[in-house]
C-alpha cells in the first residue's frame, strides 16, 4: 500500500477539540497543515472585534455558534487556532484553504430566494435557544447517515448547500491537492460536514480520515496512542452550521 499523503480531520466548530487536533498533527508530522479558514477569519478568531467588518448574516450565525460552543464548554474555532499553532511547532507550512467568508456571505444573501432567507432567519433565532441535549440528538442524526443529512439540508436550503457546501468543497479539495503537490504530506482540518464531499473530490489519492465521532471519543490524556482513524483509498441550518 502506498504512503498516505493526505489526512482529513473532521471537526465541529462548537466542540472543544483543540487537544485532539494537536495530537493528530504531532503524530502525523505533515509538511503542510491546511485549515478551513481564510486569512480574515483567522484574524477574527484571534481578535473577535474585527468581526464587525463582516456581513450581518455572518455575525448573526457566529453568535449562534458562540452560544452553542458555551453549551460544550469551548470557544468557536479554537481547534483551527490549535492546528495552526501545532503546525508552527513542528515547522509545517500553514495553508488557509477556504474562500473569503465576506465574499461568500455577500454572494449567498444576493442569490438566496426570499423563502430561504426567511427560513434562515428563523433557524438562526431558534438556534439561540438550543440546548446541549438537542444538539447531541441532531449530531446523532448526522452521524447515522451524513450523506442523507446533507441531502435533506439541501432540499430545505438549496442555495445555501450549493454556496456553503458544494462550492467550498471544490475549492478546498483543489487547494489540498495543490498543497500536497507543492509541499508533500498534508493534514487538513475542516468541518465534518465537508469530509465526504472533499473525500470524493480527492478520489485519486490515498486518504486517512478522522471523523468528528472519532475525536469526541478520544483516549484520555495519559494514553499515548493516537487512534488510527479510517484509512481509505481513494439541517436544520443552525445544527449543520456546527460542521461547516
Amino acid at each position: 500500500m502506498s504512503r498516505i499523503m493526505i489526512t482529513l480531520v473532521g471537526v465541529g466548530h462548537v466542540f472543544n477539540l483543540s487537544e485532539q487536533v494537536r495530537q493528530i498533527i504531532f503524530s502525523q508530522k505533515p509538511n503542510v497543515v491546511c485549515v478551513e479558514l481564510d486569512p480574515h477569519r483567522y484574524e477574527i478568531l484571534r481578535n473577535p472585534q474585527t468581526a464587525q467588518s463582516m456581513p450581518i448574516m455572518y455575525r448573526m450565525l457566529a453568535e449562534v455558534q458562540k452560544r452553542m460552543a458555551k453549551e460544550f464548554g469551548g470557544e468557536v474555532g479554537m481547534e483551527m487556532i490549535a492546528a495552526t499553532e501545532a503546525a508552527k511547532e513542528i515547522g509545517a507550512v500553514v495553508e488557509f484553504i477556504d474562500e473569503d467568508a465576506a465574499v461568500v456571505f455577500e454572494k449567498l444573501w444576493k442569490e438566496m430566494p426570499v423563502k430561504e432567507k426567511v427560513c434562515l432567519m428563523f433557524s438562526a433565532i431558534t438556534g439561540f435557544f438550543m440546548t446541549k441535549g438537542k444538539i447531541e440528538k441532531e449530531l446523532e442524526r448526522f452521524e447515522e447517515n451524513g450523506e442523507d443529512y446533507i441531502k435533506s439540508f439541501g432540499e430545505q436550503f438549496p442555495t445555501i448547500k450549493k454556496i456553503l457546501i458544494d462550492d467550498r468543497n471544490r475549492m478546498m479539495a483543489s487547494r489540498i491537492e495543490d498543497a500536497c503537490a507543492h509541499h508533500g504530506e498534508v493534514v487538513a482540518v475542516v468541518g465534518d460536514g465537508h469530509i465526504e464531499g472533499i473525500k470524493k473530490l480527492l478520489n485519486d489519492n490515498e486518504i486517512k480520515v478522522f471523523r468528528l465521532r472519532d475525536l469526541r471519543v478520544w483516549p484520555s490524556h495519559d494514553e499515548k496512542k493516537t487512534p488510527a482513524g479510517n484509512a481509505e483509498a481513494s439541517f436544520h441550518f443552525t445544527y449543520s452550521d456546527q460542521y461547516l
